[in-house]
């Protein structure tokens, strides 16, 4: 049965394909040629594409900016240390300025997310603090072996 269908369905697309039925006149008019197409504009150079690595760099940016919230809440007092590490980042990675809002705004919605949620240090929030630090180590870890620049 299926080998009839696609037979079937094979012979009527080769019929519409030829303008009808063996034999049959056609009846349908032919529409008139298309008027030509205006010259395309010339096209803007591509932006630079972003590295392979941008999904773990955003993420990177999200945690440097929730532990430099974090970190100061609970008694650390070294959030300035992910605030730097951001501006290193951005000097490093932010070669264009599409880049770098990207990178501040992951970062912004990092600190901006954990502020909300957290008005003082609580045992929860030094939890987050540890799980954000090991990631954030495996994280770098990761893009340097896979990418280099470690």
């Amino acid at each position: 049965m299926r080998r009839a269908a696609i037979a079937i369905l094979s012979g009527a697309a080769l019929i519409a394909a030829s303008g009808g039925a063996p034999g049959a006149e056609s009846t349908a008019p032919k529409p008139a040629p298309a008027p030509a197409a205006p010259a395309a504009p010339t096209p803007a150079p591509a932006a630079e594409p972003p590295p392979p690595y941008q999904p773990q760099l955003l993420r990177l940016a999200e945690l440097m900016g929730a532990l430099a919230y974090l970190r100061d809440l609970c008694g650390a007092g070294d959030g300035a240390k992910f605030r730097a590490r951001m501006a290193t980042l951005l000097d490093a990675e932010g070669s264009t300025e599409s880049q770098r809002d990207l990178l501040a705004g992951a970062y912004n919605r990092g600190f901006q997310d954990y502020q909300v949620t957290y008005r003082a240090c609580t045992p929860a929030a030094e939890e987050v603090v540890s799980h954000f630090l090991s990631e954030m180590a495996r994280l770098a870890g990761e893009v340097a072996n896979r990418y280099g620049g470690g």
